[in-house]
C-alpha cells in the first residue's frame, strides 16, 4: 500500500511541477495583463494544491504535519480564486482594458464606446 501511495504522490507532484512550469511560461509569454492574472490563478489554483497533495501522500501516515498541509491547502483554494479576481477587477476599475482579438487595447463592447449594432 505504501508503495502505491508513493506512485500517486509522484503522479500529484508530476502534474503540479507541470502546471508551474506552464503558468511560469505563461507569465513570461502572454501579452497583458488580464492573461497573465490568469495564468498566475491557475498556478496558484491548481499546482500548488497539487504539490501539496502529493507532499501528503508522500508521507504515507496522517499525522500533524498532514493535517496543516491540509489547513494550507482549504486556505489556498478558498483565497486564490479571490485574489485573482481582485487584481482583474482592479485594474479593470482602474481603466486597464484587455486586449481583444485585433490586439488593440480598446474599450469591450457595451462599455460606452462606439455600438456595435448599426
Amino acid at each position: 500500500m505504501g508503495s502505491l501511495l508513493e506512485l500517486v504522490g509522484i503522479a500529484f507532484f508530476l502534474v503540479g511541477g507541470f502546471l508551474c512550469l506552464t503558468g511560469g511560461v505563461g507569465l513570461l509569454r502572454l501579452p497583458d495583463f488580464f492573461c497573465r492574472v490568469h495564468a498566475a490563478g491557475v498556478t496558484e489554483t491548481l499546482a500548488a494544491p497539487m504539490l501539496l497533495v502529493g507532499i501528503m501522500l508522500h508521507q504515507g501516515e496522517f499525522n500533524q504535519d498532514t493535517f496543516k498541509l491540509m489547513l494550507i491547502t482549504l486556505f489556498m483554494l478558498a483565497t486564490s480564486p479571490t485574489a485573482s479576481h481582485a487584481m482583474a477587477k482592479a485594474a479593470l476599475h482602474g481603466g486597464l482594458r484587455p486586449l481583444l482579438n485585433d490586439g488593440d487595447q480598446s474599450k469591450p463592447e457595451g462599455s460606452g464606446g462606439e455600438s456595435s449594432k448599426r
